[in-house]
């Protein structure tokens, strides 16, 4: 049995495609994501979808998988493997409720701490009772970039690397180091004020940069690119 995940996020629009509960393939869905989500669906013929999204998407995407799948869209009415005991669940974005899903079937009847990189740093707590107790945002990397530029009438827009000095030797390097090594103190930060208040829990780094950022930071992380992804398939067997 064949499952397609389609993440839709602020930055960009993601595909995977599982087989029978192992991740088969991945990819990146291109302008609108109608070309390629039609051409996943032709040459892979799952036989069901899930998408999350967080953006305005092209309603087309939706169409193609509920005419080729057994579709579900991810919102606060899915069935999951968790509760939400907060103020407004439907407020929550369909990415982090997938990053629940998967730290619960990948960890259950634990505390858990999901710290998802992507547009924004997302803070996900998950306690051993499978409750998704909220957490904290704040920006991810590339919004500070551009941010540095946008609010300043000198500096310049630098992309992230990985190689650079704690000391910077010009504006590039000072904006690296700033902005990638003030993240990863940020995150440890984070990590250290949720341990004043749980004893015992798991960290899990998720999102494209986790595998860098892991090696910056000194506590113990498991570093998961692909959580989302299972998250999702975790929900789309759920409710499909």
């Amino acid at each position: 049995m064949r499952t397609l995940c389609l993440d839709l996020g602020n930055t960009r629009m993601k595909a995977a495609l599982f087989e029978d509960g192992k991740l088969l393939h991945s990819d990146v869905l291109e302008n609108d994501g109608v070309e390629k989500t039609g051409q996943l669906l032709d040459q892979y013929r799952p036989e069901k979808a899930i998408l999350s999204s967080v953006i305005k998407h092209d309603p087309r995407i939706e169409a193609l998988l509920s005419a080729k799948t057994r579709f579900h869209l991810l919102n606060h009415l899915s069935k999951l493997n968790f509760t939400v005991p907060v103020g407004k669940p439907e407020t929550m974005g369909a990415d982090r409720l997938a990053l629940a899903a998967a730290v619960v079937h990948f960890y259950p009847e634990k505390n858990n701490l999901v710290i998802g990189l992507g547009s924004c740093i997302t803070y996900n707590f998950i306690n051993k009772y499978h409750q998704f107790l909220g957490g904290g945002i704040s920006p991810g990397m590339e919004m500070r970039l551009k941010s540095l530029r946008d609010y300043t009438a000198l500096l310049p827009l630098v992309e992230k690397e990985w190689e650079f000095p704690l000391v910077g030797y010009d504006t590039k390097t000072n904006i690296l180091s700033g902005v990638v090594l003030g993240m990863a103190k940020e995150i440890e930060g984070m990590v250290e004020e949720y341990s004043k208040k749980y004893a015992n829990f798991n960290v899990v780094l998720t999102g494209g940069d986790c595998t860098y950022f892991a090696r910056l930071l000194k506590n113990r992380i498991f570093a998961d690119p692909d959580l989302l992804y299972k998250g999702l398939y975790a929900i789309s067997e759920t409710n499909n």
